[in-house]
C-alpha cells in the first residue's frame, strides 16, 4: 500500500505547517533507509532526506517501516541473513511509495559486524540491490543504537542488552572502544541469552543435586509445557538459537520478584556485568575526564534494560554506572535504533 505521505519524488511531501516541501523547509528529493539488525529481528525505516544534520524535525517523518528476521550471519547463516535484508528493504520502500532510484543513502547497524571484512561483505550485498549513486554505510548495531539517543552524533557510550549485549563508545575525536559483544560462548552474561542460559543451568543443577532448589524449575517447565527437567536437555538442543533461549528472561524476572534467591543472584550478576562493560569503555576513552566526574551520555537500549518490571534491570545498571561515574547521563532513546541509523546516514552524507 502506498504511503500517503509520499508521491514518488517526495517534492509534494507536506511539512508540518501544511506548505509544500522545498529545500528551504528541509525536504529535498530522495529518501534515506535506516536499518537495525539485531540477533532477533531486523527493522528498516524509510525517511525523507534532510541535508542539515543538526536541523532534524521532531518527530522525524517515517515514510515506511518494515520488520524481517535476524540478519546476523553468525546466528542464522549468510543466505538467511541476506534474504532478510533484501526483504525488509523492499517492503519499506513499497510502504513509502519510493523506489530504489529515490534512495540517497543506506545505513545498516547489524549485530555481528566486528571486523572490516564483515562490513565489506554486507556492503557488497547492499550495493547489489541499489544503483551506484547510493551511499552505503555498514556499522555494528551498537553504533546506530548510540545514534538513536544522540540524534545521529557519535559521542558517548551505548549499552545494548537484548538477546545479546555490547557496550560501545566514541570520544570527541572519534576514537572508539567496545566491551562485550562476543556472543554467548564468549561470556556475554548480561545479555538475555546469558540470563536465561544461567537460569536453565540452575534448573539442571538443582535437579541433579549440584545446586540448591529454585522456583525457576516449576516456572520454566510450565512456560515450556514440559513435565521434567530431564526434558530441558532435548528442548534446549533441538533449536539452540539465541533468541529462543533469551525469551525465558521474563520467567527469571518473575521468580526474582517472587523472592527466589537464585533468580535474584542471576539478575544482580547480570546488572553488574553490564555496568562493568560500560565502565571498561568509558575508562578506555576517558569519557569521564581526568577527575572522573565529566558529563557524557550513556544510551540504554534493549528489552533487558527497558522491560519496565518491578525487578528493573535497567535501573540497577544505571545505579551502578552512576556509582562509577557521577557525570554519566543515562538516556532512554525517544526513537528506535533504525531511526538512529537513518540519522547517522544523514550526518555522514552532510559532512
Amino acid at each position: 500500500m502506498r504511503n500517503p505521505h509520499s508521491n514518488g519524488n517526495l517534492r509534494k511531501l507536506q511539512a508540518d505547517g501544511g506548505g509544500e516541501a522545498t529545500e528551504e523547509n528541509g525536504f529535498v528529493d530522495g529518501v534515506i533507509l535506516g536499518l537495525d539488525g539485531g540477533a532477533t529481528s531486523t527493522v528498516c525505516v524509510c525517511v525523507p532526506f534532510f541535508p542539515f544534520g543538526d536541523r532534524f524535525p521532531e518527530p522525524l517523518p517515517i515514510l515506511g517501516r518494515a520488520v524481517a528476521g535476524c540478519t546476523n550471519r553468525n546466528s542464522v547463516g549468510e543466505t538467511a541473513a541476506r534474504d532478510s535484508l533484501e526483504h525488509v528493504i523492499s517492503e519499506a520502500l513499497v510502504q513509502s511509495g519510493s523506489d530504489k532510484s529515490d534512495v540517497r543513502g543506506v545505513c545498516l547497524g547489524v549485530s555481528g559486524v566486528n571486523h572490516p571484512s564483515d562490513q565489506e561483505k554486507i556492503e557488497n550485498w547492499i550495493r547489489d540491490i541499489f544503483p551506484s549513486h547510493v551511499k552505503v554505510y555498514v556499522q555494528n548495531d551498537a553504533i546506530v543504537a548510540l545514534a538513536s539517543g544522540t540524534m545521529g552524533k557519535l559521542h558517548g557510550c551505548v549499552l545494548i542488552a537484548g538477546t545479546g549485549c555490547i557496550a560501545y563508545g566514541f570520544d570527541e575525536d572519534g576514537k572508539e572502544a567496545r566491551a562485550s559483544g562476543g556472543g554467548p560462548i564468549l561470556g556475554d552474561w548480561g545479555s538475555g541469552y546469558g540470563i536465561a542460559a544461567q537460569a536453565l543451568t540452575a534448573v539442571i543443577r538443582a535437579h541433579d543435586g549440584r545446586g540448591p532448589q529454585t522456583m525457576l524449575t516449576s516456572t520454566i517447565l510450565k512456560a515450556l509445557g514440559l513435565s521434567s527437567p530431564d526434558e530441558l536437555i532435548g528442548w534446549t538442543y533441538a533449536d539452540p538459537s539465541w533468541a529462543r533461549i533469551a525469551a525465558l528472561v521474563p520467567q527469571v524476572v518473575s521468580c526474582a520478584e517472587a523472592g527466589d534467591e537464585i533468580s535474584d543472584k542471576i539478575l544482580v550478576d547480570a546488572a553488574e556485568d553490564l555496568a562493568l562493560s560500560v565502565k571498561a569503555v568509558v575508562q578506555r576513552l576517558g569519557l569521564c575526564g581526568e577527575d572522573g566526574t565529566a558529563s557524557f551520555p550513556v544510551v540504554m537500549v534493549g528489552g533487558v534494560l527497558n522491560a519496565n518490571q518491578k525487578w528493573d534491570i535497567g535501573k540497577e545498571v544505571s545505579k551502578r554506572i552512576n556509582r562509577y561515574f557521577p557525570g554519566a547521563q543515562t538516556i532512554i532513546p525517544k526513537v528506535e535504533p533504525a531511526v538512529g541509523a537513518a540519522l547517522l546516514a544523514m550526518n555522514f552524507l552532510s559532512s
